[in-house]
Parts: structure tokens; sequence; C-alpha cells
């Protein structure tokens, strides 16, 4: 075979030179374009191959990330049933399927992802999410199952005693574990916006809950580790004057103060004894002193003098010292604290420990003890039998307290009653120990006015006609302010409060003899004679406040800092007062609260408050 060489161009031909010219500079463009077609080839080949590699990792991880959230949330409802056996097989697999999850996002591939700018925003959030999830399992569910294991309702409370020795033993390892959840609570609120990506946005919003009520539960043990020990007598015995409010009758920490019993704790071992009605402390004086603003705000009600207004302030440790020293004066016994509870709270007791059997056959229930306590008994007894109605509501409390105090069938459903009953605020507790009052103060349990600058919008609600009244007021509440843009910004706080009082009631129930003849007023049977006050985000201002559409004067005072507006009522049978505060409050970092009064309904306020950063 011959081969033939390729023509040379004749130099001497200057015809032929541009034609061969061109020939080479195609030759020589054909081949760059094979060349970058190969290398964008090979560059689709590799982002294709990443994109399935991060494409697989995203699945297993989403799958493996659900499971994990899913066995969570079955270790922490274990845990709050105590069901310890049932916690740590929960936790268990969620550590199993967390450690999945975070080897599927921490490939080289899904690496590569999270570092490319804003594209790798939900990768890098896909690997917060599933560290954070990890340590949930790794550094608190598991631990927290163990923990669970040895303090379980079962062990800790039987025969009508706590094991004080118990818990207290487990304190250092809940301290820890209290830690270690604070931590991925804080991890886990500063995840990664994953921008584009609704589900990992989804994921992460959920999580961030999950964190923060695990978090809530395992620092609520700790605390109460390191308080019921001591409280409960086991270093020594403590007393407590126990305070049962009724709601009939609204006052600023819930109700009335109808009767009271001092509980005697020793080393774990709950007595209750001395239980009377309100009017054997009547003539009783408290010798305290809470300073100028307190008495220009409360002393017309005379709270130092009067067991009926001792407790007008929504500040709790106010009325608990005045109860003490009402105590000290009247037997010479100092008390350690100060508890109050409500007729709602003792339904949810009754309901985990069953009901109760009155000395004529009465039965009194979950579902019938509050109609008993708060409108029944004042229908069933005139105003001539006083002393009888007293003396059957003493009983009612006497034998519940006696029930509760006792063996108990399922001492987790009376935690879960007493824990239901707290975050309502239908339980509080005041320690004359100054370490103790301070930790008692991060809880819903002190009922106190807090004194940082955090916003906040408190409404206190006091019966002014002494009647039974407020058994059928209904109530609303809303709080709303505009976004943190400057200094200040306008807020609302709304209160609709309707008056349902039926026909036919007694007239000691629907009169109006807590009215001062002096007011010479005189209004209509079954008609509600409100204060309403508003404690209000400190450094606020008040703009207006309208009722019912139409501006009304408001009186100012200040309590703990606080701006304190109020405004007094006359709200006829069937009849709405619609108040609405407006205010220029600081914008000011911290979470909106709004904590609400303990009526005989619950009223969960509606919050609308965008929340300010530093």
């Amino acid at each position: 075979m011959q081969f033939f060489p390729r023509r040379r161009p004749d130099h001497d031909n200057a015809d032929n030179g541009d034609e061969y010219t061109d020939y080479d500079d195609e030759r020589r463009d054909f081949a760059r374009r094979r060349g970058l077609l190969w290398g964008t080839a090979v560059v689709v080949l590799v982002v294709l191959g990443l994109g399935i590699w991060v494409a697989v990792g995203a699945f297993q991880a989403k799958s493996n990330l659900e499971q994990a959230r899913s066995h969570a949330q079955a270790a922490k409802d274990a845990l709050l049933d105590g069901n310890t056996e049932a916690a740590s097989s929960a936790a268990d697999e969620a550590l199993v399927s967390a450690r999945d999850a975070r080897d599927a996002t921490h490939s080289l591939a899904w690496n590569v992802a999270s570092a490319l700018p804003w594209v790798g925003s939900p990768f890098k959030t896909g690997q917060q999410v599933t560290e954070v999830v990890l340590g949930l399992a790794s550094d608190v569910l598991r631990p927290a199952a163990d923990v669970g294991l040895t303090i379980s309702p079962d062990r800790l409370y039987q025969d009508g005693r706590v094991d004080v020795g118990l818990l207290r033993s487990q304190e250092p390892e809940l301290s820890k574990l209290a830690e270690s959840a604070k931590r991925l609570n804080a991890d886990a609120a500063a995840i990664t916006d994953p921008r584009y990506v609704s589900l990992l946005s989804d994921a992460r919003t959920q999580l961030q809950s999950q964190i923060s009520g695990v978090t809530s539960i395992i620092e609520n043990t700790a605390l109460a580790a390191r308080l019921a020990p001591a409280m409960m007598g086991a270093d020594g015995p403590r007393s407590y004057f126990m305070g049962f409010q009724t709601n009939a009758e609204v006052r600023g920490t819930g109700g009335l103060l109808g009767g009271y019993g001092i509980l005697r704790f020793d080393n774990g071992v709950p007595v209750v004894d001395t239980l009377a009605p309100n009017t054997d402390l009547t003539g009783a004086v408290a010798p305290v002193d809470f300073g100028f603003e307190y008495d220009q705000q409360y002393g017309y009600n005379q709270p130092f003098f009067d067991i009926r207004n001792s407790n007008i302030s929504p500040h709790f440790p106010y009325a608990a010292q005045i109860w003490q020293g009402m105590w000290l004066q009247q037997t010479g016994m100092k008390v350690d604290g100060a508890i109050a509870i409500d007729p709602v709270a003792l339904s949810y007791i009754l309901g985990a420990i069953g009901p109760i059997t009155m000395p004529d056959g009465e039965i009194v229930s979950r579902d019938n003890v509050v109609e008993l306590t708060e409108a029944t008994a004042y229908s069933r007894f005139t105003a001539d039998q006083r002393a009888e109605r007293k003396q059957y509501l003493e009983d009612i409390a006497s034998a519940v307290v006696s029930k509760m105090t006792g063996s108990v069938k399922s001492p987790r459903q009376l935690l879960e009653a007493l824990g239901r009953a707290v975050s309502e605020r239908r339980i509080a507790v005041w320690s004359a120990v100054p370490e103790e009052q301070q930790l008692l103060e991060e809880t819903p349990l002190a009922l106190a006015v807090p004194e940082d600058p955090t916003p906040y919008a408190q409404v206190v609600i006091n019966n002014l006609g002494g009647n039974k009244l407020d058994y059928y007021l209904r109530s609303e509440i809303e709080y709303a302010a505009d976004k943190c843009q400057g200094e200040t910004r306008a807020s609302t706080v709304t209160v609709k409060l309707t008056n349902e009082v039926p026909e036919g009631l007694p007239s000691y129930v629907v009169g109006a003899e807590g009215l001062s003849p002096d007011l010479g007023l005189a209004v209509p049977p079954g008609t509600n004679v409100t204060s309403v006050r508003l404690v209000a985000t400190r450094g606020a201002e008040l703009s207006s406040v309208l009722l019912n559409g139409e501006r009304v004067p408001a009186i100012l005072y200040t309590e703990r800092g606080h701006p304190v507006f109020e405004v007094q009522l006359i709200i006829t049978p069937g009849q709405t007062a619609d108040v609405m505060f407006q205010l220029s409050e600081p914008s000011v970092p911290g979470k909106p609260r709004a904590p609400v009064l303990p009526l005989v309904e619950t009223v969960t306020p509606r919050v609308m408050v965008p929340e300010c950063t530093g």
C-alpha cells in the first residue's frame, strides 16, 4: 500500500496560500471544540454524579431524620407517661436513626454542595438539623431514659410519701442533662435558614419546637430535684400556709381566699391540719411593708388587715407574706412558705386520684367539684347558713387533700394533674428561704410579676362588688404590637368581659354588698362591678383607653417597675365590656409574655407581638 503525502503548499504560488491557512484554522477550531465538549461532558458527569450522590443522601437523610424525630417524640412522651422501658427503647431507636441521618448529610458530595455560596444553604441546614437531632438522642434522651428509670413516679411517690433522698441523688445528673438540653436548644435556634427549600424550613421549625419542649421538661425536672427535697422536709420539718382560692370572686392571684390549712412535710411525708374558713383570721394583722407604690395602689383595700383583700395584687409573693404574717400574729407560729390552689386544680387532682364520698353519701368528682364549690354551694345554703356553707366547702377540701396525700393508685397521673394546674397558674408556691424563692421565680409556680424589661401584658381583674358573679364571667384577651422599627412601637391590649349570669340566684350571689355606700351607686342585681388593671411592659406609656369604642380615663400606678393602668367597669347581666388599652412601648428584645388570671374557664390570650432582636 502506498501512502501519499499531503501536498505541501506551493510557496511559489501565492494564489493557493490562503486556502491552506483556512484549512489549518478549521482543524484547530475543531480540536478546541472537541476538547471543550469533552471537558463539558466530564463536568456534567461529575456534577450529575455529585447530584445523584447528594440526592441519594438526601433521601436517606430525610427518611432517617423522620424516624429519629418520631422516636425522639416517642421517648419524650414515654418519659412524661412514666413508661421508662418504652422511653429507653425509643431513645435507642432515635439514636440509631440520628446517626444514620448524620452520616448521610456528611458525605463528600454533601460537604461540597454545602460549601457553595447561597446554593449550599439548604445542605448546610440539613447538616445542622441532623447534628442537633443526634445530640438530642445521644446527650439528652438516652441518659434521660436512664434517669427516668431511677426516679419514675411509682418509685418517687409511694404510700403517701415522696422519696426526697432518691430525688436529691439524681440532681447532679439532671442538672447535667439540663445544660446539654440548653446547649442543643441554642444550636437549634441558630440553624441556618434553608432559603429556597420549604421542606427543610419545616423540618427546622419542627425541630426547634421539639427541642424547646424537651428542654423545658428537663430544666423543670432538674429544678424540682434541687428544690423539692429541702422544701419537703429532707433536712428537717417544713410547714406551709395553704390557701384555697375561689374563682367565683376574683382577686389578683386568682380568687378570694375562702379557706386555709397548714401543710406540713417531714422527710417527704405530707400532713394537712388546721383546716379553717377565712373568718378564723378576722382581725389578724400582717406586720409587713411592701413600700409606697404598693400602699398607693392597694392601701385603700386594707390588704394587711382584711384577709379577703390580702391577694389583690397579682404578685403572689406579696399575698404569701401577708398570709405568713397573719398566721404568725394569730398563732405565734411562723410558716416556711405559702401555697395557693383553686377548685379547678382540685378537679384535675380528682381526675387522677378518683372521686371522694362526703359523709352524707354525696359523690364529689372531677366533673362536679368546680360547680359544687363555686355555684351550687351558694344556692344550697342561704345567707343565714354561711357557716354551714363554709363547713361544706372545708369538708370537700379536706377530703381531697387527705386522699391526695395518702396512698395514690397512679402517682404518674397525679403528677400530670399537678403539672397541668401549675401550667394554668392554678397552683402557686412561695418560700421564705430566699435561695429557694429565687429558684421558684424561674418557674410558673411563683406567680411573680417579673422585673425584667421584656414585652409584657398581664390583665388583672378584681371583683369590687363583694359577690360571687365571676363564676359566670367570660373573658378574651389579645396583645398585639407593631414591628420592631425604632426605639418604640405601638401596641394594644384588648380585654373582652361578658357577664353571663343567669336569673334566680340568691341575693348574696348577685348583690353588690362590697360597694361602699359612700359611692351612692345603685346597680341592678347580677351586675358585675370590676376593676381591670393592665400591668404593661416597663417603660410603656398609655395613649388612650377605649371602652366599647368610647374614650375613658384610666388610673396610673406602678408595680415592680411596670406601669399599671386601671379602669373600673359596670357590666350588667348579658352585657359585654370591650376595653382596649392603646400604648407606646419600648422595642425591647425578648419573647413577649401575657400571663393570665386563673379564672373558672382557662383563658388563652392571643399574642401577636413580633419578637425583637438585640
